[in-house]
């Protein structure tokens, strides 16, 4: 899946797709069931006046009345104003609902493995429908077989294609025991075998849960936006009062005004630009989302991004590369760079970790020292372990290994180096003090710097420290600099050393850090800024995020992590991808941004409409009025008309800028709110009076009204 050029994909294009258009429009009508509109009470009110005056206009015909001609295109526009509020959310809702199709392929009707035997290693299996599987059933999944429901591996490891659900075609490794265990329903095993435990039921799998997310069907009005349907009915009640009493106004001059008329007036006062498109843009900005390959539960979710006061990030793979690199060697006094990188380059040799590889390749290209065939060596390998944190190599009766530097130190104040071989080396002495306090002062420096210390030793002799780099990802500063500038305070989550925290910290711009964090720290640093009133939000893949996770406002859990992460998080990454979490905020603001700009774009339409309405509606009454005609409409019928006309199109127009979004700028609050004045405001009110005066010619020179 091409995830960013679906992101910018034009939403004009959308439009035109038959495959969207076509369902939206028949959809248009069906959303006109009134138990359907009472949803959107703007709209809602304007169904119900239209209907009013339809049965006006049938008891006109009936009886013979006057102007059908004019009464009739009023009416009409009325339906299409309602109609084309129900098209903007169709077209939104048909997007996620062409996702949801193709969500609903990779679904299929498989046989699973569901395991009978008592023992765990008893792989005694009996074939059952996929569909039959419940919560905490054992199935084993084989190469070529597909992952018939979520669950976590509990034992063995298997390559795993997941293009189904995040459209990557590369294969992911998942495997019992550690924060890459979660699988998903739909899934495919390439390679090996694992056994799974089912923790979803059917109809409640991941796949089930996006497909019903994506197509709306559980979507939710967020807390800003019922707000905004609250604030938007009361204003729609008071303009009811406001048109209830002009006919008292119009019988005191001595004259009248017709039921159609006022409904266009009524119509046009309300606000109809954001009343129609407010569910637009709720559901395109989860639509947006989704195209990012980011899955959010929920609408207050997205909203919840676009409101974060504070960003936490894990440094790992977030600010930086993730892969830390060799960059120098630093040997002890009396020993050569040579030296220690030849001996560095030995004990790594069999490491197959990026670490270990640029080792490698730094003694190469500095020195132009080459690797050597192991087996003429007679090499036996000391692998990394948790417990030692070291490795090395004995070969050609010597010992070399490297590691920590405290790990280092103590294994060689142990007296005796024994080789795999079983034979030994001569004995040691214990480590001189100012050879240790060399060592150290070279990993504090380098700790400084925001580097890793990684000691060196051979045959019970201190060579000295090879340099590695957490390399900070490129624009990453410039990044943090625009949250910045939004007012998000953001925050590194490491679990280094204060020193090395600290240096890639400012290396890297963020506003703060947490060194040394356990699951406790990171809950305890959300609780403290949500204490302070702010949002806060923050990413993880592993069970000890969980916590942390679900107590953030914004969670974003990586789809390889762990079953409970994916469960406490309101977002989930399909791509895995931390660096995302900025993105997230991006778009959630772009969110905020666009039904504000709207909102203020739809306010100022309607004081433009004023002018063109109220004054032809009264001028036969107060010639006073025509000094407010100040667009010369024609008539006053061709003004009613042009201004209902131009209050249904204006809708139709909107559409394109609903579904995109607002064009996001990392600007402060007030900065937002006079560029928001200045080209919706302002344009809300421009627009209107050009738009108007053109319909009201083209009506005129049609000979309409």
């Amino acid at each position: 899946m091409e995830t960013m050029k679906l992101q910018k994909r034009s939403s004009m294009s959308t439009m035109l797709d038959p495959k969207i258009v076509l369902p939206a429009i028949k959809a248009a009508f069906v959303k006109l069931d009134p138990r359907l509109m009472i949803k959107n009470p703007v709209m809602f009110v304007v169904e119900v006046v239209a209907a009013l005056t339809t049965v006006i206009f049938l008891r006109d015909v009936v009886t013979g009345g006057a102007n059908l001609g004019f009464t009739f295109q009023i009416i009409l526009w009325l339906w299409f104003t309602v109609l084309f509020a129900n098209f903007a959310e169709a077209v939104a809702e048909g997007r996620g609902k062409a996702q949801a199709e193709s969500l609903r392929k990779t679904r299929t009707e498989s046989q699973a493995k569901l395991l009978t035997g008592t023992s765990p290693t008893d792989h005694t299996y009996k074939l059952v429908p996929g569909t039959s599987l419940k919560v905490g059933d054992l199935v084993l999944v084989e190469a070529g077989d597909t992952i018939p429901s979520d669950g976590e591996v509990i034992e063995g490891v298997a390559s795993v294609n997941e293009a189904a659900i995040t459209g990557e075609s590369a294969p992911v490794i998942r495997e019992s025991g550690g924060d890459r265990s979660a699988v998903t329903g739909g899934t495919q095993v390439l390679s090996d075998w694992i056994r799974v435990k089912i923790t979803a039921a059917q109809g409640s799998t991941f796949i089930d849960r996006m497909i019903k997310l994506v197509e709306g069907a559980e979507r939710q009005k967020t807390p800003n936006e019922i707000a905004l349907n609250i604030l938007l009915a009361g204003l729609t009640i008071i303009f009811v009062f406001a048109t209830v009493t002009i006919p008292s106004y119009a019988a005191y001059a001595g004259g009248s005004i017709s039921v159609v008329v006022l409904v266009a007036l009524f119509v046009t006062l309300i606000p109809t630009t954001i009343g129609a498109l407010l569910s637009a843009i709720g559901i395109a900005g989860m639509d947006r989302l989704v195209r990012f390959n980011v899955l959010a539960m929920s609408g207050r979710a997205v909203e919840a991004a676009g409101d974060v006061d504070t960003l936490l990030l894990d440094k790992t793979g977030t600010i930086t590369l993730g892969n830390r690199q060799a960059t120098a060697f630093r040997p002890v006094r009396g020993v050569s760079e040579q030296e220690l990188a030849d001996a560095a380059q030995l004990a790594s040799l069999a490491d197959e970790t990026p670490e270990g590889r640029s080792i490698v390749v730094l003694a190469k290209e500095k020195y132009g020292i080459r690797g050597r065939d192991m087996a003429e060596l007679g090499a036996t390998f000391v692998p990394f372990t948790a417990q030692t944190r070291m490795s090395g190599v004995d070969a050609g009766g010597s010992s070399v290994r490297k590691g920590a530097v405290d790990a280092i130190l103590a294994h060689l104040g142990g007296g005796v180096t024994q080789l795999a071989s079983g034979n030994t080396v001569r004995a040691i002495q214990p480590v001189e003090s100012e050879m240790v306090r060399e060592v150290r002062a070279i990993s504090d420096e380098i700790a400084k710097t925001g580097g890793t210390p990684l000691a060196v030793a051979k045959d019970g002799r201190l060579l000295g420290v090879v340099q590695l780099k957490d390399i900070v990802k490129g624009g990453i500063r410039e990044r943090f600099a625009e949250l910045r500038r939004m007012g998000i305070r953001t925050i590194m989550i490491t679990g280094d050393n204060p020193m090395t925290a600290a240096a890639i910290a400012a290396e890297a711009g963020v506003d703060d850090f947490l060194a040394q964090a356990t699951p406790e720290d990171k809950l305890r640093l959300i609780r403290d800024e949500q204490a302070k009133g702010k949002l806060v939000a923050m990413c993880g893949d592993g069970t000890n995020d969980a916590p942390a996770l679900a107590q953030a406002d914004v969670g974003v859990a990586m789809n390889t992590g762990t079953q409970a992460a994916r469960e406490a998080g309101n977002m989930v990454d399909l791509d895995s991808n931390p660096t995302k979490l900025i993105e997230v905020v991006e778009i959630g603001k772009q969110l905020l941004m666009t039904r504000g700009a709207l909102t203020t774009f739809s306010i100022a339409n309607d004081v433009a409409k004023y002018f063109a309405i109220i004054p032809a509606m009264f001028l036969a009454f107060y010639p006073q009025l025509n000094v407010l005609n100040v667009m010369n409409l024609a008539s006053p019928q061709s003004a009613i008309l042009s201004a209902i006309i131009f209050n249904a199109l204006v809708i139709i127009a909107l559409i394109p800028l609903a579904l995109k979004g607002v064009a996001y700028r990392a600007i402060g609050a007030g900065a937002l709110l006079g560029r928001n004045l200045m080209i919706y405001g302002l344009g809300g009110i421009i627009i209107p009076f050009i738009g108007i005066k053109a319909i009201d010619l083209i009506v005129t020179a049609l000979h309409l009204a």
